[in-house]
């Protein structure tokens, strides 16, 4: 077989495993959650907010420790259960700039936040929506960018996170595989075509170094040149 076979050949023409669902959900469940984080679930329960999965959550907190972030932008905050994971990880000077066009949401995080004694100088809770929000936000200033919000604007989401991104900055896009949709081509829903739009781009754009995560309901990284 040749290298671009194999680059385009199944697990089963190579022999690689796969995890079943029993190893995605021990996987998942990996690391424990904080109590803070299960009740951030329970609020965002509540009022019918889905935040990012708990492996998605553990894998936002090492991303952020691995860059030592200090400036975080999400798009969606989820009640605050992703902006607990990303302060978890990151530097203890670190701020987060959390953009969401429900209060509600905002509302949830803060008090997730205050709960576990981080000090409001440390967040930004902006209300508003994002295509709005985004582009007063500074070029080149962020560590890291999170975007877990309206599937039909991921496409500009992502030229927003570009601009604001620094070098070496980490793209985190949320619901990538968004409920099996995306690999089967059958389904041709509007929201499922956007994310496909928006890997696209992202794989065609050669200042972005990525990968796809199996890790909830996928999670996309990328790394900024």
């Amino acid at each position: 077989m040749s290298t671009a076979d194999a680059g385009n050949a199944t697990p089963a023409a190579t022999g690689a495993d796969h995890p079943t669902a029993q190893s995605w959900a021990y996987a998942e469940l990996f690391v424990e959650e904080s109590q803070a984080a299960v009740d951030a679930r329970e609020a965002a329960r509540s009022f019918g907010a889905t935040p990012v999965g708990r492996g998605a959550a553990t894998t936002l907190t090492v991303l952020a420790r691995a860059i030592g972030a200090r400036a975080v932008v999400e798009v969606g905050s989820g009640a605050g259960v992703s902006g607990l994971a990303l302060f978890a990880g990151m530097a203890p000077d670190g701020v987060l700039t959390s953009v969401d066009i429900e209060p509600e949401h905002q509302n949830a995080a803060r008090q997730a936040f205050t709960a576990v004694d981080i000090p409001a100088r440390r967040f930004r809770l902006i209300a508003g929506a994002a295509l709005t929000v985004l582009p007063k936000l500074s070029d080149g200033a962020y560590d890291l960018v999170l975007i877990d919000a309206d599937k039909l604007e991921y496409v500009e989401y992502l030229e927003q996170a570009l601009r604001l991104l620094r070098s070496g900055g980490l793209l985190v896009i949320d619901n990538t595989l968004w409920h099996n949709k995306t690999a089967d081509p059958a389904n041709t829903d509007d929201e499922t075509e956007s994310i496909r739009t928006t890997l696209t781009a992202i794989k065609e754009n050669e200042s972005l170094v990525s990968t796809l995560l199996p890790t909830g309901d996928g999670l996309l990284v990328s790394v900024k040149l």
